[in-house]
């Protein structure tokens, strides 16, 4: 693998320079107003990530995977019932945590591929009279099939069942890189997490609570110590965390969103949908098909691209990393072996798109694929010169 190289994984992305150094900084006292300085700034420009403008932003040491387990631990009790589709490997991790913290969910199997069936969600909410399901979890972009689900057809779903359940979603591969709506979808809990749209390395969970989510806190009885909403926004009003922060990478974020606000959150989503677009005319040109099933739920931050079958997709992202020291995604949990994944989100050009497309049609050619070269570039060449 070349250090030089940009990488094509759906995270962590690549970082700017400018970002890599924020991160980079002498040692301040945590505890003093200084800290307050990078602190209250971030909070106010995640609110505005989220286009929301009442969400009781947190910012944990920790992953996406932490900022879960925050919207669980925080809102939920044991045997509390949770209303999940799974359509993909990050769904599927989800629904695991939730059964390992003892919830009781209902599961809506739904085909790898497609997104979240919003019909069946308003079906079992009409059903649910008693209304013992408490929160509906929603994966935004499931990165595993670069598929994108209707989070507002699943608010629409909660309405007309006039059910009081929470909406949680993971917004881990969407937030700041494709459009986020949290007070229009009404969005009770939205995670995401540091090292996709958002340029940084892993490292911080990024996690907005709505009042009524908030609220909810109080008669939660899940266990929780490090992922308490409640300790962290004690340490919020002194400009602190509850315990030592990862200062750097906040000082990172600071600048991460003030980079966003500089481009345009609206310019943010245009440019990743015209990359991503481009990166779906060089598929179609080489002969294949994406493992989302429909355009409507084309994913702007990842493309799973299906490979012939008897193929094994994971030899593409092998060769392309020994051979020409570029990174691209595996397949993972039901696709793995059938699609190989190019991650298009965070600091990417046009140009630097090609330079992906360009090795993943020599490794294809290298491996026997009926693939010719140039094919596929010169697809997303006229795109990008003439799209939108």
């Amino acid at each position: 693998m070349s250090f030089q190289n940009p990488v094509f994984i759906p995270g962590p992305t690549n970082i700017p320079e400018a970002l890599r150094k924020a991160c980079d900084m002498p040692t301040i006292d945590h505890r003093s107003p200084l800290f307050g300085d990078i602190l209250n700034p971030v909070l106010a420009g995640i609110r505005q990530v989220l286009k929301s403008d009442s969400a009781h932003v947190f910012v944990f040491p920790s992953t996406g995977t932490g900022g879960w387990e925050t919207a669980l631990t925080n809102t939920l009790s044991e045997g509390d019932k949770i209303l999940a589709a799974r359509n993909g490997m990050f769904s599927h991790r989800w629904i695991d945590m939730c059964q390992r913290h003892k919830l009781d969910v209902e599961i809506v199997e739904t085909p790898w591929g497609h997104g979240l069936p919003a019909d069946k969600y308003k079906e079992i909410l009409k059903a649910d009279t008693d209304h013992s399901i408490k929160a509906v979890l929603a994966t935004h972009n499931e990165t595993a099939t670069g598929v994108k689900s209707d989070i507002a057809a699943v608010r629409a779903a909660l309405d007309a069942a006039g059910h009081p359940a929470m909406l949680f979603v993971d917004g881990v591969s969407s937030i700041g890189s494709m459009d986020f709506r949290m007070d229009d979808w009404g969005v009770d809990v939205a995670v995401t997490g540091s090292q996709k749209g958002f340029m940084l390395p892993a490292g911080l969970a990024i996690v907005g609570f709505s009042d009524k989510a908030y609220a909810a806190t109080d008669t939660a009885r899940l266990p929780r110590t490090f992922f308490d909403i409640r300790d962290m926004e004690k340490g919020y009003a002194a400009n602190a965390f509850p315990y030592t922060p990862p200062v750097g990478l906040m000082n990172g974020l600071k600048m991460s969103l003030d980079m966003i606000a500089a481009e345009g959150l609206e310019n943010v989503f245009a440019r990743h949908t015209r990359i991503a677009t481009g990166v779906r005319h060089a598929v179609d040109a080489w002969g294949m098909q994406l493992c989302a099933a429909s355009p409507d739920i084309y994913s702007d931050s990842v493309s799973a691209i299906r490979t012939p079958a008897g193929f094994n997709a994971t030899d593409i992202v092998t060769v392309a990393a020994e051979k020409y020291g570029m990174a691209f995604g595996v397949g993972l949990g039901e696709v793995a072996g059938k699609v190989f994944r190019i991650g298009h989100l965070g600091m990417l050009t046009d140009a630097m798109m090609l330079s992906g497309l360009g090795v993943a049609e020599m490794v294809m050619k290298d491996l026997g694929l009926d693939i010719k070269l140039g094919s596929g570039v010169g697809a997303a060449q006229e795109f990008y010169r003439f799209g939108s």
